[in-house]
């Protein structure tokens, strides 16, 4: 009985951290999900604590990553079947929480093995270490997107502007610091009710109100990040700060995956109309979706003809979003090839071409292709693979560097910051989102959201069915598209030089934190003092 109440505590606070993310956006949730978890690991030995850890996962990972059931059905793909397709999202949908609940069943064993002797501030630092490093570690791989820091983004900008200071990971600190606090007020308060069953003393009374003070520093700290919020948000440093203007447009063509290869008159259309209207309002710069045009480029191709005479004729610089030849090509697999963001102005000549870099398993690489590679290849809707971009590729315009990403990269906080860090002054990202349901664009925008206030850089995002952006240093929103929508629009949005603590240094609170709670654990379990005597 015990342990069904265990698993329910756990499932019910991975319930509320997954209502914190997009569509939900309860984000307040955030600041109290982790609370009955850290109880948990608290009173049980590892392996239970890893159990309830793993099924808070469950519940988190899964409720803020089922959007990508909504691939279901991919019969517009030639040769996938009703069943291949929902194979293929369940799958998918299965790999990347049991990904999610490995990393937070980790988290709640560490819990459970290194902080029962530790006093609060050390289970404090300890438990935001743990986490912190496990996400880090976590964001090296293929499979990353449900941080605890995104959970504030787009909604909660004012404590989204501690994200300058140590990117992503900060908001992450914050929310394990914060929870943590809340749950030893509730332990403390427990310990004291369990020794004071049958009388009440003078000195029992004071222990108590003691025991709020761990409540009342997690309060201390959220009060401290507004502050630094309102302080990060006046406009006027903002505006103190902008450099040279570009008038740029972005043009959401609103191509479904059920006409995306085999409407490729109406996508070229569509983005010919909106590049030319944008035109008309003076734009200097127009950016469309990622593979917006799905053909090779810079190969003569007629389909997309009327588009390049539009480009040539009027010259205006334009972001397109295509396929590129691989820069490896392999003879044993002619498909191969990039995609893409070329920077044109209908000369012939292309400026500047970024290939995104991190890749979609199984949509765009098969992973552990030498031992799963036929079984995936049989499930896969792919005819070849794309061939991943180099991840130290810096993107030079007319108007100076730009910090550039494609889809999938914006849950990355790195690839920007290394781009920002190397002089990259305005955000650009394209995307397609035309596979999933609104739920996950939003979440996506969302993460463009976190990447623009970390990097104080304003932000130009194009996507395909929405939601299109221009967002501002601070994460405001200055215009947003509707969703599966034919949409063009025209603001103006700035440079910048700024350089926030993250661009400089990058991740530094994840190894401070760590070095922190090492020394923390080894001095307060006594393996110091143990040592020194040997």
């Amino acid at each position: 009985m015990q342990l069904l109440r265990n698993l329910i505590t756990a499932a019910i606070a991975g319930i509320c951290m997954g209502l914190a993310p997009d569509p939900y956006s309860c984000w307040i949730l955030a600041w109290v999900g982790l609370v009955p978890l850290w109880i948990l690991t608290q009173k049980l030995k590892i392996r239970g604590a890893i159990a309830m850890g793993a099924t808070w996962g469950f519940f988190y990972h899964g409720m803020s990553l089922f959007w990508i059931t909504g691939i279901h059905p991919m019969t517009w793909i030639d040769g996938v079947s009703w069943w291949n397709s929902l194979a293929i999202a369940a799958a998918v949908w299965l790999i990347i929480t049991a990904w999610g609940m490995v990393m937070s069943g980790l988290w709640a064993g560490g819990m459970a093995w290194f902080t029962p002797k530790l006093n609060v501030t050390g289970r404090v630092i300890v438990g935001c270490a743990l986490l912190c490093a496990l996400e880090t570690i976590w964001s090296w791989g293929p499979l990353y997107w449900t941080a605890l820091g995104y959970t504030q983004s787009p909604h909660d900008l004012l404590l989204l502007q501690v994200s300058r200071l140590s990117g992503q990971q900060t908001l992450t600190a914050a929310i394990v610091a914060v929870n943590g606090l809340w749950a030893e007020a509730w332990l403390q308060r427990q310990r004291i009710s369990a020794k004071n069953s049958y009388r009440q003393t003078f000195v029992l009374k004071a222990r108590g109100m003691i025991a709020w003070r761990y409540a009342i520093a997690a309060g201390v700290m959220l009060a401290a990040m507004m502050v630094y919020g309102l302080w990060e948000m006046n406009p006027e440093r903002v505006a103190a700060e902008n450099g040279r203007a570009i008038k740029s447009g972005i043009i959401q063509g609103n191509i479904p995956n059920t006409l995306k290869y085999k409407g490729t008159l109406i996508a070229v259309n569509n983005y010919t109309n909106g590049y030319e209207q944008l035109v008309k309002e003076g734009v200097e710069m127009v950016v469309t979706p990622e593979t917006a045009v799905p053909f090779l480029y810079p190969d003569p191709d007629s389909r997309r003809a009327i588009f390049d005479r539009s480009v040539a004729n009027h010259r205006v610089f334009t972001w397109l979003g295509a396929f590129g030849h691989s820069r490896k090509p392999n003879p044993e697999n002619a498909y191969d090839y990039t995609n893409s963001l070329f920077l044109i102005d209908g000369s012939g000549k292309i400026f500047s071409q970024f290939d995104k870099v991190r890749l979609v398993p199984i949509g765009e690489y098969i992973p552990f292709k030498a031992i799963l590679g036929g079984l995936i290849q049989r499930l896969s809707p792919l005819r070849g693979e794309v061939e991943a971009g180099a991840t130290d590729q810096l993107v030079d315009t007319p108007w100076g560097r730009f910090t550039v990403g494609i889809c999938y990269e914006s849950a990355y906080p790195a690839h920007f910051r290394y781009q920002t860090a190397a002089g990259g002054q305005l955000i650009l990202t394209a995307s397609n989102n035309a596979h999933f349901t609104e739920v996950m664009t939003a979440q996506h925008y969302a993460q463009d959201v976190a990447r623009a206030v970390e990097s104080d850089r304003w932000a130009v995002r194009a996507t395909n069915t929405g939601y299109s952006a221009f967002i501002d240093p601070n994460g405001r929103t200055i215009w947003i598209s509707g969703i599966n929508t034919f949409e063009h629009h025209a603001e103006t949005v700035y440079l910048r030089q700024t350089q926030t603590l993250y661009v400089q240094w990058g991740d530094w609170l994840t190894p401070l934190l760590c070095l922190i709670g090492v020394g923390t654990t080894i001095w307060q379990t006594g393996a110091w003092h143990a040592w020194r005597h040997r």
